[in-house]
């Protein structure tokens, strides 16, 4: 059996957690760790602290960030900061979410404005005028239900425009609410990839800049343990000749 690592003290809440559950300061973004040093004094930037607390200060630094770049953050500004401390996907369907709310007269008006829009409405429905036309005029001609001018026709063609525009108005006032929506999300994902890029890097940037640093300590070493065995091959005499 693998033992377990020890825990380890969260410089923040003060509690033990495992090493897996945090990180150490030394990797932490120089500008998350002024953050964190200004709203906790306690924080020395090298010490250990669990990911729950580092989500919250990223979470408020990013908060501040934006609001110090666009004012007062709107619901959705919230929200993508929400996400950020709680790892959360943003981007979604929103098609089906709008589908699993509609309503039956929506579907209704959805089903209606699809046929209306359609070359099969327009074939079958002049199809309809030209035999109503002819069975008035030649058919029926001594005995039409409704003959020349036509009156019973164009009521009728009078009602179903009334009826079908505030139809199609309905089904177009969901379309552009499914748009809105999906506009909303996508500048949500933007947002947070945004942001998710920036924070990148800055962490990029602080893990170089780290790594010269410590390449420079080795190449500092190496050459001081060279100048050492430059000295003592000097002192070292040479062999007698035989």
């Amino acid at each position: 059996m693998i033992p377990q690592p020890p825990a380890l003290v969260c410089q923040i809440c003060k509690q033990p957690i495992s090493p897996q559950n945090g990180t150490i300061g030394e990797v932490v973004r120089p500008s998350l760790s002024a953050f964190i040093k200004k709203k906790d004094p306690a924080w020395d930037g090298k010490g250990f602290i669990c990911f729950d607390d580092l989500g919250k200060f990223r979470r408020d630094y990013v908060k501040e960030v934006l609001e110090d770049e666009i004012g007062e953050l709107s619901a959705l500004d919230q929200e993508v900061v929400e996400s950020l401390q709680a790892h959360e996907i943003l981007s979604s369907d929103i098609s089906k979410q709008f589908e699993k709310k509609l309503t039956f007269g929506e579907r209704l008006s959805d089903t209606i404005a699809a046929f209306g829009g359609s070359w099969t409405f327009i074939i079958f429905f002049s199809v309809v005028l030209l035999l109503c036309i002819l069975i008035n005029s030649f058919i029926l001609a001594t005995r039409a239900f409704d003959p020349y001018p036509y009156i019973l026709m164009n009521l009728v063609l009078s009602a179903l425009a009334a009826l079908q525009a505030p139809v199609i108005m309905i089904s177009q006032n969901r379309g552009e609410a499914r748009d809105r929506a999906r506009g909303e999300n996508d500048y949500k994902v933007n947002l947070k990839a945004e942001l998710e890029i920036r924070h990148l890097h800055e962490k990029i940037d602080h893990l170089l800049r780290r790594q010269y640093n410590r390449l420079f300590e080795i190449q500092q070493i190496q050459i001081e343990l060279l100048e050492e065995l430059t000295r003592k091959s000097e002192k070292t005499p040479p062999a007698p000749a035989t």
